[in-house]
């Protein structure tokens, strides 16, 4: 009877170490598998900070869920675009390396500048930077919201003359040409995913800012008759676009108080 209960109690004992050993097994896969799930998530927060650097959050979203996304239309939307006043003679003057921390020194205030005002940047072209208000949300405020960030931009231009001056290096003069109205906005294509703007509002955008002046705000009739209200404009007449014919330009002189 004695070697009964001591065979129990050692059966007991095993299942006891057994259950001991599974259960710790089990803490250490659980606690293992919490800390890849730490680096899955920690992995998949970075992955989706470096696509909101190239696209906005609505169109990662849409991607995520769906693989592909559906370019918009918008009724308005203002469209910037800032190139720089005589910028091949100036390249031929630089060497690539001081080319590429010019525009970066420019380029990374005009982030900022429309970071502060919400405003989507599209894309830098060469010496061209093109950002636009009212995408991928609506909003019936951004001819003014544009037109601030570009003055913005015209104070970094300043700031930026004075300090590389002082530092003996070579400074830009911008352009910046404004137009709002109906443009489509979106991703096309199924391989590097680019943000886009297409239409007629784009192109005339362009065209305000080659009929600009050096560190100057051109803007269409169109945008000025949306902006009137809140910023001081000087008509510059019916100025020719490049087939666009004649039109109403006015430069930005300051905001009204």
């Amino acid at each position: 009877k004695t070697n009964l209960y001591l065979i129990i109690a050692a059966i007991a004992l095993s299942m006891l170490s057994v259950i001991g050993v599974l259960f710790f097994a089990r803490i250490k896969t659980l606690r293992e598998l919490e800390e890849k799930n730490k680096i899955i998530e920690e992995e998949k927060k970075r992955s989706d900070e470096l696509l909101l650097n190239i696209l906005p959050e609505e169109v990662m979203q849409e991607l995520k869920v769906h693989g592909k996304t559906t370019a918009r239309n918008y009724r308005k939307a203002t469209v910037l675009f800032a190139d720089i006043k005589e910028f091949t003679i100036i390249s031929e003057q630089l060497s690539p390396d001081e080319l590429i921390e010019a525009l970066d020194a420019y380029f990374e205030r005009f982030d900022r500048v429309i970071q502060k005002y919400d405003i989507e940047k599209i894309k830098t072209i060469g010496d061209a930077y093109v950002c636009a208000g009212g995408i991928p949300v609506k909003s019936e405020d951004n001819p003014h919201i544009v037109v601030q960030a570009a003055m913005g931009f015209i104070e970094e231009i300043e700031n930026l003359k004075r300090e590389r001056t002082a530092a003996g290096k070579r400074y830009f003069e911008f352009r910046i040409g404004i137009h709002t109205g109906h443009l489509v906005a979106g991703v096309i294509g199924i391989r590097k995913f680019a943000y886009d703007i297409w239409g007629d509002t784009v192109n005339m955008a362009a065209r305000m800012q080659q009929s600009g002046e050096p560190n100057k705000i051109n803007i269409s009739g169109a945008t000025y008759e949306l902006v009137k209200d809140k910023f001081a404009c000087v008509y510059r007449g019916k100025l020719e676009a490049k087939n666009k014919g004649e039109i109403d330009m006015y430069f930005v002189e300051k905001a009204i108080d």
